[in-house]
């Protein structure tokens, strides 16, 4: 078998365009020539530095945060007046107490669809939820997307004591979980994984059935109020 040598292919005149040769004999490139010497920092220059007294850039200061506040981070409630800006529905998410048999439940507005393949959604919980302990060892769960006329229910459900099913009519989803009558859409699903997120834990859902029931507007919640979709 024959071998042949490697060879640097460089287009025409870019050698002498370096003032160098752009392989030596054995066919190894050349190592390129040394960079010239860099300017030294003035003041104004694009760096942002003006030179010491040692001749080296002194450190620019650094901005300060804009409206003035903390850099360590805005303040709960400048975040909350915020975020409150993306306006979002509400859901009821429910379930069967293992314990009692009793339904259990609670209202979110954290609610999103994951992924189609596998079929996931998400809803975040507060650390100091007391229905999600009972929601989670139900293992399934339903998500019941509130229409227009549930605000009532959505503040039952997202009160802290009494009996949260007092009053309101459901029927079972294929899991065994309360549907709410007159939800727009039910999604029946289990616990798929929980992550830690600061004072909230980001729950993950296996979808196994859902449906669409009412045909009717959703249930809005903006700026910390409840409101309408008017189309």
């Amino acid at each position: 078998m024959s071998t042949h040598a490697a060879r640097l292919v460089v287009p025409h005149g870019a050698a002498a365009a370096h003032g160098h040769p752009s392989t030596v004999r054995d066919g190894t490139p050349a190592p390129p020539p040394p960079l010239p010497p860099l300017p030294p920092v003035r003041p104004g220059s694009p760096s942002g530095a003006a030179p010491g007294a040692n001749g080296r850039p002194t450190p620019a200061a650094p901005a300060s945060p804009p409206n003035g506040r903390p850099a360590g981070g805005p303040g709960g409630q400048h975040f909350r007046n915020v975020l409150g800006r993306f306006a979002t529905g509400v859901v009821a998410i429910t379930a069967l107490d293992p314990v009692t048999g009793e339904p259990c439940g609670m209202a979110a507005n954290s609610f999103t669809s994951v992924s189609l393949d596998p079929p996931l959604v998400a809803f975040c919980v507060a650390h100091t939820s007391t229905s999600w302990p009972r929601l989670r060892s139900a293992g399934r769960l339903c998500v019941n997307v509130l229409a227009e006329h549930h605000e009532p229910v959505s503040r039952q459900l997202a009160a802290r004591g009494g009996d949260k099913f007092a009053g309101l009519t459901w029927t079972s989803s294929p899991g065994g979980s309360p549907v709410l009558d007159g939800a727009l859409a039910w999604i029946d699903c289990s616990v798929e994984a929980e992550h830690l997120a600061g004072d909230h834990l980001i729950v993950v859902a296996r979808v196994h059935d859902l449906d669409a029931y009412a045909d009717r507007g959703p249930l809005v919640f903006f700026r910390g109020g409840y409101g309408r979709f008017d189309a």
